[in-house]
């Protein structure tokens, strides 16, 4: 288990499970991740920040398969993270 790349999600829906907004915190993930024995793909994105003044940044998208997000939600909440739930952020 261990981080794919896209061809690994061809022709499924991957699920967002997080987004890291430093390198050090990507870091952290993928290797709890991958210790964990969780099958997952990181894709570097933008997202948007800020309420008054908005701006664009650039983040680590954290995807998983349908049928693995519990075992990475455990994972991930195991070692103080928070899983992200609800739409992908406007770009």
């Amino acid at each position: 288990m261990m981080k794919q790349d896209a061809s690994y999600f061809e022709g499924k829906e991957p699920v967002l499970i997080y987004i890291a907004r430093k390198l050090k915190d990507a870091l952290r993930l993928e290797e709890l991740l991958a210790t964990g024995g969780v099958d997952f793909g990181v894709e570097a994105d933008e997202y948007r920040a800020g309420v008054i003044f908005r701006t664009v940044r650039a983040g680590a998208f954290f995807y998983v398969l349908p049928e693995v997000v519990p075992a990475a939600r455990e994972v991930m909440l195991r070692s103080g993270y928070q899983p992200y739930e609800g739409a992908p952020p406007a770009v």
